[in-house]
């Protein structure tokens, strides 16, 4: 047996360097391969893929129009034959200038608004003084978007005092990108949604049979009240119970500068209300409360009563109702016709 060689240094023998082929399988030694590199250094082969030779053609023919951004109120989405959609006439609102993907025509782009109009709702609502109802209703904005406008101006107004730089150039692309809605204050301008859009309620989601009576009409009040004994009805429950109650007294022939007073009116109570009402819960809240502070923590404890879970152990707000509630709509067994009529 020939001795080993325990220098690293030293160099491989010939019969280590050898390839030994096997038909058309070349294997190489182990000392050759620890000296070859695990890396090459000759230049790759560009590879040029069909589609994107097909892209580049398209994009120095019909789609150089896409090279450079439309203004903001404008969009620039891709028609039918990959062709820049083009409205004819004045009809800037086509379903095709707000369909982005020209194969999903299902998804329309809704717009936004404009660095102009967010700060008009901010200047009416914080400068003005106006109710967040009201300048929903005037401008036809959702009220969750007017607050959101206010509680996000505030904050940018915020970031430009404290010298904290924004993301301008996003912020024009994305509207570049998107429809913009603009507001001119001196004329009537169109909604950009419907503010009085009416969500579903989880309690009307259940199944229910529910007898009536033949001889009186079955109102909305009738129906909310057979779905819970609290909910309200959908005269209600929308975002502005005010303009309809406002729309009723123009229909009777009220002064239209009067149903406005009214309306303004109504709605400034009714935040107030809402207000006094969030006071007042903040204030309970804080007397059931007890508050330990530590040096890293402040640890909040409420007392709680394990039993309190009403008369069928689903109370709402029962220890663990939080974690959702099994709904017994189809429990074999169970009564669902209901045994007596409010």
């Amino acid at each position: 047996m020939p001795p080993r060689i325990a220098s690293a240094s030293v160099a491989p023998s010939t019969s280590a360097l050898l390839q030994i082929s096997a038909g058309a399988r070349v294997v190489r030694a182990p000392a050759q391969q620890q000296a070859c590199a695990g890396f090459s250094t000759t230049a790759s082969r560009a590879y040029n893929p069909k589609a994107r030779r097909a892209f580049w053609k398209w994009l120095s023919g019909p789609g150089n129009a896409y090279r450079k951004a439309p203004a903001e109120s404008k969009t620039l989405y891709l028609g039918k034959n990959r062709n820049p959609f083009r409205p004819e006439g004045k009809d800037e609102g086509a379903i095709g200038s707000k369909v982005p993907f020209p194969l999903n025509p299902n998804f329309r782009s809704t717009p936004i608004l404009s660095n102009q109009s967010r700060e008009l709702i901010w200047n009416k609502v914080m400068r003005k003084g106006e109710t967040i109802k009201a300048v929903s209703a005037e401008l036809g904005v959702d009220i969750t978007r007017v607050a959101a406008v206010v509680r996000l101006k505030e904050v940018e107004k915020d970031w430009i005092a404290k010298g904290i730089k924004l993301a301008w150039p996003y912020a024009r692309a994305i509207r570049h990108m998107l429809p913009v809605k603009s507001y001119n204050p001196e004329v009537l301008n169109k909604p950009l949604e419907d503010i009085n859009e009416l969500h579903v309620h989880p309690h009307t989601m259940k199944q229910l049979y529910w007898p009536t009576s033949e001889s009186r009409q079955f109102t909305r009040e009738d129906a909310a009240k057979a779905f819970h004994r609290n909910m309200l009805s959908a005269d209600k429950r929308v975002p502005h119970p005010e303009l309809i109650r406002m729309e009723r007294d123009l229909f009777k022939g009220v002064n239209p500068s009067k149903a406005k007073k009214n309306f303004l009116r109504a709605v400034e109570l009714s935040e107030s209300k809402a207000a006094q009402a969030k006071i007042r819960i903040a204030q309970a809240e804080e007397q059931d409360t007890t508050r330990i502070n530590t040096k890293r923590f402040e640890f909040r404890f409420k007392e709680i009563n394990s039993e309190d879970v009403g008369p069928d152990g689903r109370k709402i707000t029962a220890v663990g109702a939080r974690y959702g509630r099994p709904s017994y709509d189809r429990v074999k067994g169970a009564v669902k016709i209901p045994t007596s009529v409010p």
